[in-house]
Formats: structure tokens, sequence, C-alpha cells
């Protein structure tokens, strides 16, 4: 199993930044695939990245293609989400998960909050 803890949410303005994180527990962080996700209000939750294993593939939603960029570091058992040019129609709860067979997610974060102000 896998626990997994956001931080980095916050309100900022069009065109601002936000840098999230993800901590996951457990020793065998590098064998889980990692996803960023978001559920604005009303909305079902949508995908938003997703990093293999090792870091060197990486995939986004086209919304956010050029403007967001997901990492991890497995030594630090962290998954990041760099979110620059934010625009008002990013604001959601943002949730990262964990996919043990493929990308299949089997464990989700309680999600941290990003609000962008026009």
């Amino acid at each position: 199993q896998v626990q997994l803890v956001e931080s980095g949410g916050g309100l900022v303005q069009a065109g601002g930044s936000l840098r999230l994180s993800c901590a996951a527990s457990g020793r065998t962080f590098s064998s889980y695939a990692m996803g960023w996700f978001r559920q604005a209000p009303g909305k079902e939750r949508v995908s938003v990245a997703h990093i293999s294993r090792s870091g060197t593939m990486t995939f986004y939603v086209d919304s956010v293609k050029g403007r967001f960029t997901i990492s991890r570091d497995n030594a630090k058992n962290t998954v990041y989400l760099q979110m620059n040019s934010l625009k008002p129609e990013d604001t959601a709860a943002y949730y990262c998960a964990a996919a043990a067979d493929g990308y299949i997610y089997d464990y989700w974060g309680q999600g941290t909050q990003v609000t962008v102000s026009s």
C-alpha cells in the first residue's frame, strides 16, 4: 500500500504559477506510475497529467500541455506538478494518485485546492 499527501495548493492570480507536491509513504514508490487529476465544483474528476515509474514518459491532457509539467523524484518519494500560466478554468481540487498496475489508479490523496482568480 501507499499513502499520498498533497500540498502546495492555494490562491493565485491568472497568469501565475504554483507547484503541487505529493509525498508518498512506503519504500516502493518507484514501482508506481503516478498521476494528477482535478475536480472542479459540480464536475467529474478528470485526468491532468501522468508520469511513468522511471519518470521518462509523461502524458498531459490537451488543456494543460505547454503550461503544466509533471515530474518525480524517486529518492524523495515525491511527485510534482508545476503549473504555469494559470487560468481561472484551472480552479479545482487537485488529487495525486498511484497506479501499481499500468495506469490503473488504486491509491488517492486527499486533494489540495487550487483557485485562480481573474
